[in-house]
């Protein structure tokens, strides 16, 4: 694999783009390049393979689209026939709101060309999606899953498919994806230009790229699995119990207005929401068990500042590409330590100064030690000092029940004082016995008496024969078959009147 990138450039004017590309970007208002653009761009426009390390927010769409959309400008044309615009790139998302977010910006870099894009991922009718595939898509932007139904159903057709790009590789790995992208894999050419991006370079990322990819160029703008210099990381000691109050203390303090709050389950995320709005913030949940329309609200009430705190999965929040997010809460610490580098990627995006708050309880010492050892920093905890006005809220479990709200008074708050002494209590007074009722049965009084006859044991008896069950009156028995064929007697002959004859005469 060849390690070594072609010379950058600085400014988007240095890559002599064609025109209606150039147009796109300076409407977007963007002058430099970032560092990946800088390194990628001219690699994919000289037709090279490409590994690249990158975290989100970094610039990696642009990357990979402009040098394609620079390429298929050859294949431009305006013809209104669906053979004129097959598939010739393809690019492959994890999850259905980072392909949607992907897909927005390809149309806008290509509006000022003939070049056709669209979109396909699950939680969404099909038959929208089909209808639009029909007409003919020279990019298509797609999940997997949703991809596969496609192909299943004909579809999609992707034998002249130039372009693949595996954006976010690592995640779809972690999701399970592997198999379905072997299986699109198999459906594409063999002669391609093939574009990998991810995160972070595990040991699953580079077989994956050392069975798809053609000497590929490998890029890496930041150490491998590094955080931003940008973010300003704090990790709080806290119980499990007082996080929620934690998070309401650290808000208030650092006056942050809007942020991310990530949990480890869809379940946790669901009932802090609903107990965070209680509390009187307006709060969110983004998880995998929303529809893809109420994702979709979610993500555009948060970009509008409708809501104040974003609660969210991991799945449902990789990719996400939100600009000018001030703060990442962790409330609990992610199971895998990658994912902590995918979570504070959120904030401290294009030179912005960003917050990345987490609240360790002491079941999270072996997530932190596996943290420091991803990102090659000692992680020192630090104390929340409490305001004297902040109450103190009772949870049930890990997560607050929600039935109190924040700055409340509540009378279970009495468990908390101490108790007072008790009063010595009186000895009861012995129980009387109910008197011995009389059997009903005299029988029963009676002492026991040995049985008189030697009978013989039951198990030596001798078998009885089985009872004959008796029949209803209502359900006449069956008839033997042999006796649906017996012959019915003859009937009777009538009786015939014979006259008496008359005696004969003795002679």
């Amino acid at each position: 694999m060849t390690a070594t990138p072609l010379d950058s450039l600085d400014s988007f004017s240095q890559l002599q783009l064609a025109e209606p590309l150039s147009r796109a970007v300076a409407d977007m208002g963007y002058t430099s390049m970032t560092p990946i653009q800088a390194q990628a761009i001219p690699v994919v426009l000289q037709g090279r393979d490409v590994m690249g390390a990158a975290q989100t927010g970094t610039g990696k769409t642009a990357a990979f689209s402009l040098p394609l959309l620079q390429r298929m400008l050859a294949h431009e044309n305006a013809s209104t026939s669906p053979a004129r615009h097959p598939v010739r790139a393809l690019v492959l998302l994890p999850t259905r709101e980072l392909a949607d977010q992907v897909a927005q910006a390809i149309k806008a870099y290509a509006k000022h060309t003939n070049l056709r894009s669209m979109v396909v991922f699950g939680g969404m009718d099909m038959k929208p999606q089909t209808l639009e595939l029909k007409k003919g898509v020279e990019i298509l932007v797609a999940t997997p899953g949703r991809l596969l139904d496609h192909i299943e159903a004909k579809n999609a057709v992707l034998n002249q498919v130039e372009y693949v790009v595996l954006d976010e590789a690592d995640r779809m790995l972690d999701i399970g994806f592997l198999p379905d992208l072997q299986r699109i894999l198999s459906y594409l050419p063999k002669k391609r230009i093939t574009l990998l991006f991810s995160a972070t370079f595990s040991p699953e990322i580079k077989r994956l790229a050392n069975s798809y990819l053609q000497d590929p160029v490998t890029i890496e703008v930041a150490r491998s699995n590094a955080t931003a210099s940008t973010v300003e990381q704090h990790f709080y000691s806290v119980n499990g119990d007082d996080k929620r109050r934690a998070l309401h203390q650290v808000l208030r303090t650092r006056g942050v207005k809007q942020a991310f709050v990530f949990v480890n389950s869809k379940l946790g995320c669901a009932r802090l929401a609903r107990d965070l709005e209680k509390d009187g913030l307006k709060t969110t949940a983004l998880h995998g068990d929303k529809s893809q329309d109420e994702r979709l609200k979610a993500l555009d009430s948060f970009k509008k500042g409708e809501v104040d705190l974003l609660v969210c999965t991991d799945v449902a929040a990789r990719g996400l590409d939100i600009k000018d997010v001030p703060a990442v809460f962790n409330i609990d610490i992610p199971f895998n330590a990658e994912d902590y580098v995918h979570r504070i990627g959120r904030t401290g995006r294009a030179g912005a100064s960003g917050l990345a708050v987490s609240f360790v309880s002491g079941s999270d010492a072996r997530l932190v030690t596996d943290i420091e050892k991803l990102i090659g920093k000692k992680i020192e905890l630090e104390a929340v000092e409490y305001d004297e006005d902040t109450p103190r809220i009772r949870t049930q479990g890990r997560i607050n029940d929600g039935r109190r709200a924040w700055g409340g008074d509540d009378p279970r708050d009495v468990l908390d004082a101490p108790r007072e002494p008790r009063e010595p209590r009186f000895p009861r007074a012995p129980r009387a016995e109910a008197p011995r009722r009389p059997s009903r049965d005299p029988f029963f009084d009676q002492p026991y008496q040995a049985p008189s006859t030697e009978a013989a044991p039951a198990w030596e008896a001798a078998a009885r024969n089985p009872a004959v069950r008796s029949i209803s009156a209502n359900i006449k028995p069956k008839r033997k078959v042999a006796a649906l064929f017996k012959a019915r007697p003859p009937a009777p002959a009538a009786p015939v009147a014979v006259a008496q004859a008359a005696p004969a005469e003795t002679v």
